[in-house]
């Protein structure tokens, strides 16, 4: 058998498999299929097959010998050429930035310590792209003290980029514990990560209204949120170039102290939040009227204790219920907790007023709404009850 191809003046050839047989000296052939509907790779096969060779599939004729993932790498890189990040870091190429370039996308996609870092990458084309094939731990922290060194001119590229005169700048201070006895800056804090009594950091992120950073700082972890913010109203006006700007801070961050400072600068404004001590003593003095909410849900009012101040006033109703379902939460927590203590009392286990006191003492410092209880301690007894009028002031 074999395939003959019969030509057509004006269109594909005409494939034919056909058979040879012969009939006395003279040697015919009889066609047993037309091929004509096959594409050309079928045929090549089938001629190969008639010809007596060994057809397999591909992946039996190759062999694997590795396999690293590239998709990934490939649209981190590409989404940091869209945001022009290499030339944010260094206008130049160097080894440092090609190295840091690395470690942002590598952070992005995996991860990891530097040492854990300069192993995972080689499971992907990331080294390759990046051209640190070669690079161990200590390139990448020698590449970190070299962007050090170029943070301010980085932040002014940033501050270019994302903010202008009269623009709204949102600051914060968080923190994040620390692992190691040797860092200057890791002391004892107030700890927003949930790590009390562990040595701590605090960095403070400046960003623009959408939330893009464009500058951090590093302090001591005992530093408070107000001392903090100064610092950067100066880097803002000073290294930013901006005279004109808004602050955005909670009333943690933006202190009467601070706020005292922020007169004294021209072009300078701010917005926060009062404490609620203050928004109680603007309730009793008269000058903020809660019956107004039933009317309007916002409103602006000024008052004398904040001269050239503007007072917005607002009702969270969602939040309101959240915190009343929190607050009947912790009540029936604690009322659970102080039942306990009761029984131990009545079962004759806990004797004793110092002891009685100090187990209640526990309960009601475990869920802070101690002063929503009237607690009476006796030698052989407790009682408690809730402080109705007080829980619904």
């Amino acid at each position: 058998m074999h395939i003959d191809g019969v030509p057509n003046r004006t269109s594909r050839p005409t494939y034919l498999l056909r058979e040879s047989y012969r009939v006395g000296k003279k040697v015919r052939k009889r066609t047993l299929a037309n091929l004509s509907t096959l594409s050309d790779e079928q045929i090549e096969a089938i001629r190969a097959v008639l010809s007596g060779q060994t057809v397999r599939p591909v992946e039996e004729l190759l062999q694997a010998t590795q396999s690293r993932s590239h998709g990934a790498v490939q649209a981190v890189r590409v989404a940091m050429q869209r945001l022009g990040f290499e030339a944010l870091i260094a206008s130049r190429s160097s080894p440092e930035r090609d190295a840091v370039c690395a470690m942002v996308a590598a952070r992005v996609l995996a991860p990891h310590t530097k040492l854990a870092t300069t192993r995972w990458w080689h499971t992907t084309t990331l080294a390759d792209e990046y051209g640190v094939l070669d690079a161990d731990e200590m390139d990448l922290y020698g590449a970190m003290d070299w962007l050090l060194e170029r943070q301010t001119a980085i932040q002014k590229k940033l501050a270019a980029r994302h903010l202008s005169e009269g623009a709204l700048a949102l600051y914060d201070l968080s923190s994040s514990y620390f692992e190691g006895r040797c860092c200057p800056l890791a002391k004892i804090g107030y700890s927003r990560d949930g790590k009390r009594n562990t040595p701590q950091v605090n960095y403070g992120l400046l960003t623009n209204r959408s939330g893009c950073p464009v500058a951090i700082s590093v302090y001591e972890g005992n530093t408070s949120d107000a001392s903090t913010l100064m610092p950067q109203v100066t880097q803002l006006r000073e290294q930013f170039g901006l005279e004109r700007l808004v602050l955005v801070g909670d009333r943690g961050m933006i202190s009467h102290k601070a706020i005292g400072e922020l007169r004294t600068l021209e072009g300078l404004a701010w917005i926060t939040a009062l404490k609620s001590t203050q928004i109680r003593a603007l309730v009793e003095g008269g000058e903020l009227q809660l019956g107004l909410f039933d009317e309007r849900n916002l409103f602006e009012f000024s008052d004398p204790q904040f001269p050239g101040e503007r007072l917005m006033a607002c009702r969270n109703v969602d939040l309101g219920k959240l915190r009343a379902h929190k607050r009947e939460a912790l009540l029936a927590a604690t009322e659970k907790e102080l039942e306990k203590v009761r029984t131990r009392i009545d079962n004759g286990s806990l004797v004793g007023r110092d002891k009685i006191g100090v187990r209640v003492g526990k309960v009601v410092n475990k869920y802070k709404v101690a002063k929503h209880f009237a607690l009476t301690i006796e030698e052989n007894g407790f009682e408690f009850k809730r402080l109705a009028d007080q829980i619904a002031a």
